[in-house]
């Protein structure tokens, strides 16, 4: 990968400096740690292969390394905005829909590639500005805030049936404070691992409790396959119409949550990325990762802020770590014991991180709000943000023709249209 012109002295290692072989893989190792418990816990979730998650994560970043021209030190890691989505998708029509919806997500971000080649970005701003992001990313955490509770406290029987359980309770509380402390109170670069520790710390406590069935990590083989789901190999494809008009509008949301990335990384490294290599280049990177994804069996991918994160805290933001980062996670997918570790960790675990990760997603959706000081007292903005958080948060999904339309994409679609045709000042404002 060529080097840039321009060399930023301030970091330890800037974008096209070459670490030396040990120390790269250190470097690597450690982003691979920081996005490993997003990353696979969206799976989990979903009820996709953790394994492949991690293929598609690594795929998607080199793919995206290259696409960017080697100019942009980011991570792509499973998304969180499409779990609703994929979750109702995954119990109707199973993964072969949540593929078409994935590869209709990296479509959309390939369409705006191009929009934004020939004509620029503005028109992103105008089409999302904060009073409508804002709210949506809270509906992306709120809407999910019934499977942390159901993960937490319902212990599901051989019959399909559930009953409370007080153990799924404690376990979930107990992972869910142990996860704040160390958010809290740890330092240097342990404290970006808070996710990580709290499901290895949940995952003992629930041990302790008996809840863990350790049987399929035995019985996994060190090497094997992750199950991959191939078009025209695992399964036939049909167009499921319902997926793709349900995850093709959030797009627009991660991409704001994107271009919010790139900003902080011309920070970091003191560089443009918006005009070299360009958004459209970024955009692309970022879609083609999601239609990698979709044809393997993974979820959609995005950048990670948990990564930048690294980036900040090390000064280390040479393209060759996260190349690396990228090259271990698909290493780490043909762990077949790791898989099946993955897969054991019990829904109460889940619930317990699920509590604090959903409930920060919205939170920052209220950051958005507060940072831009969108003003409530406009009733334009009060009317947008109402509408797009209870027809979401409430899953006032469209049905026609068989086909389902979620309520977040229809709570997406109807805030941009009101920020569109909304007058700035209602007739009886001054």
């Amino acid at each position: 990968m060529a080097q840039t012109k321009f060399h930023n002295d301030a970091a330890v290692l800037d974008i096209g400096d070459r670490p030396g072989f040990m120390q790269w893989i250190g470097l690597s190792i450690q982003h691979l740690f920081a996005m490993f418990g997003s990353t696979v816990l969206v799976p989990i979730l979903v009820g996709l292969d953790p394994s492949i998650a991690l293929m598609s994560s690594g795929v998607g970043t080199l793919m995206y390394i290259l696409i960017t021209k080697g100019k942009i030190p980011a991570y792509m890691g499973s998304s969180f905005s499409f779990i609703t989505v994929m979750q109702a998708l995954m119990k109707g029509a199973g993964y072969p829909a949540i593929a078409q919806g994935t590869m209709a997500v990296g479509i959309v971000y390939l369409i705006v590639a191009l929009i934004v080649n020939f004509i620029g970005s503005d028109w992103i701003d105008k089409a999302l500005p904060p009073v409508v992001v804002g709210p949506i990313v809270m509906v992306i955490g709120l809407s999910l805030a019934g499977t942390a509770a159901t993960d937490a406290t319902m212990r599901t029987l051989a019959n399909g049936s559930s009953v409370y359980d007080l153990r799924y309770f404690a376990v979930a509380m107990l992972t869910l404070i142990l996860t704040i402390i160390y958010n809290m109170y740890l330092k240097k670069f342990i404290s970006l691992l808070p996710i990580l520790l709290g499901i290895v710390s949940g995952y003992l406590i629930a041990l302790a409790f008996g809840i863990v069935d350790f049987s399929g990590v035995i019985a996994a083989k060190w090497f094997s396959l992750p199950d991959f789901q191939i078009p025209f190999v695992t399964y036939a494809p049909k167009f499921y119409w319902g997926a793709i008009l349900s995850m093709a509008p959030i797009a627009f949301v991660t991409m704001t949550e994107h271009m919010g990335h790139i900003m902080v990384l011309d920070k970091l490294t003191n560089r443009n990325f918006f005009k070299d290599p360009g958004l459209n280049h970024t955009l692309a990177g970022d879609g083609t990762a999601s239609i990698i994804a979709s044809l393997i069996g993974g979820p959609a991918v995005t950048s990670y802020g948990e990564n930048i994160g690294v980036l900040a805290m090390t000064r280390v933001h040479s393209i060759y770590v996260l190349g690396g980062a990228g090259f271990f996670a698909i290493v780490f997918a043909f762990i077949g014991k790791l898989a099946a570790l993955i897969r054991s960790i019990p829904s109460p675990v889940i619930g317990g991180i699920s509590f604090l990760l959903f409930g920060v997603i919205a939170s920052n959706g209220l950051r958005v709000l507060i940072d831009n000081k969108i003003d409530f007292n406009k009733k334009r903005n009060l009317m947008i943000a109402s509408t797009i958080l209870v027809i979401g948060i409430g899953n006032a999904s469209l049905q026609f023709s068989g086909y389902t339309f979620s309520g977040l994409a229809l709570a997406t679609v109807i805030g941009i249209l009101m920020n569109l045709i909304l007058p700035q000042k209602a007739a009886n404002e001054d």
